[in-house]
């Protein structure tokens, strides 16, 4: 038999005070209202203290107190970030000593080369596709099958390889290049590479093992770079990776190297992450957010990289300069 049912007399309800419930939002939160001119700490201490502001300004901490401590700051990042203009950054916080590792995809390098070489990159995907031309520039293409002999040749991973033949090369825009700021700087640059994945994979000349074996070296000089990422001694700071705008590939590589690390002994609980993107990923998310570090130590910043590493930057380097 189908129940009757009538509406519900509210007046039996029970309520409390407001005064003894707990609250989110508060006004000690809520945005103050920088003059004209104010600078980027500023403007920074002036956003209001909840979600995206409170992870920024944590990171900003984080990476502050990693220089402060002799701690690694890792800056691993996909093409997009330097097809929208951001390399310069990361070629300045490398010579200001704040990034002490890069590691980037194959597109990432493919796209710094580009620049460096010619000023330019970044076809037009959606005509260059329907003509069979996407991916076919004779310079490029030839340009990495030597990255990929010379790696061999000289027991180097990619990215080594690839600021060497730049400065080599004396590329017009060497300054461009974080490749070659981080060759300059003596600081690893890896290059992970998913074999047909990247243009240069379609040379006829391309050497499957040469670049196998380099992004391989890279790999493993990478499970390095993340072994430092612990803490030097009791109760400093540890150091901080960024993952920014790869989905897969380097989120991937990283969990790889976070389990090598521990396995091989580092204690990396004081190391803190942050996934930069546009959207939401699933592995950014799991692999660099919340697996491998200790509550807490997750950030998820979203927006463009066009805006928000400048303002990093910025805030980052307000931040050290305070401190001196």
């Amino acid at each position: 038999m189908a129940r009757s049912y009538k509406p519900v007399d509210l007046s039996k309800l029970r309520t409390y005070s407001v005064a003894a419930r707990a609250h989110r939002a508060k006004v000690d939160g809520s945005a103050d209202l920088p003059d004209a001119g104010a600078s980027a700490a500023a403007l920074l201490d002036s956003l209001p203290d909840y979600l995206g502001a409170a992870a920024f300004r944590k990171l900003v901490s984080a990476i502050v107190a990693a220089v402060a401590a002799d701690r690694p700051v890792v800056a691993a990042f996909g093409a997009h970030v330097i097809k929208v203009g951001c390399g310069p950054i990361f070629v300045d916080l490398i010579k200001r000593g704040v990034v002490r590792a890069i590691a980037c995809n194959g597109a990432c390098a493919i796209h710094d080369v580009e620049l460096a070489m010619g000023g330019e990159t970044s076809e037009e995907v959606a005509d260059t596709i329907r003509d069979g031309s996407f991916g076919m520039v004779t310079e490029t293409l030839t340009f990495f099958d030597e990255v990929a002999r010379l790696a061999r040749k000289e027991s180097i991973g990619l990215g080594e390889a690839v600021g060497r033949l730049l400065v080599s090369r004396r590329a017009p825009h060497l300054a461009q290049s974080v490749f070659v700021a981080a060759h300059e700087a003596g600081i690893p640059a890896t290059v992970h590479v998913a074999l047909g994945t990247d243009t240069v994979h379609v040379s006829p000349q391309a050497d499957g093992a040469a670049w196998g074996e380099a992004s391989l070296r890279d790999f493993r000089l990478v499970c390095d770079v993340v072994s430092d990422l612990g803490t030097g001694k009791t109760g400093e700071a540890g150091g901080v990776w960024l993952n920014i705008g790869s989905a897969v590939v380097l989120p991937e590589v990283f969990l790889k190297a976070v389990s090598v690390a521990r396995n091989l002994g580092a204690d990396l609980d004081a190391m803190t992450t942050a996934n930069f993107d546009m959207i939401r990923h699933y592995r950014p998310s799991q692999n660099v957010v919340q697996r491998p570090v200790a509550p807490g130590r997750g950030l998820d910043i979203v927006g463009h990289h066009e805006i928000m590493l400048p303002l990093l930057r910025q805030a980052v380097i307000e931040g050290l300069a305070a401190r001196t």
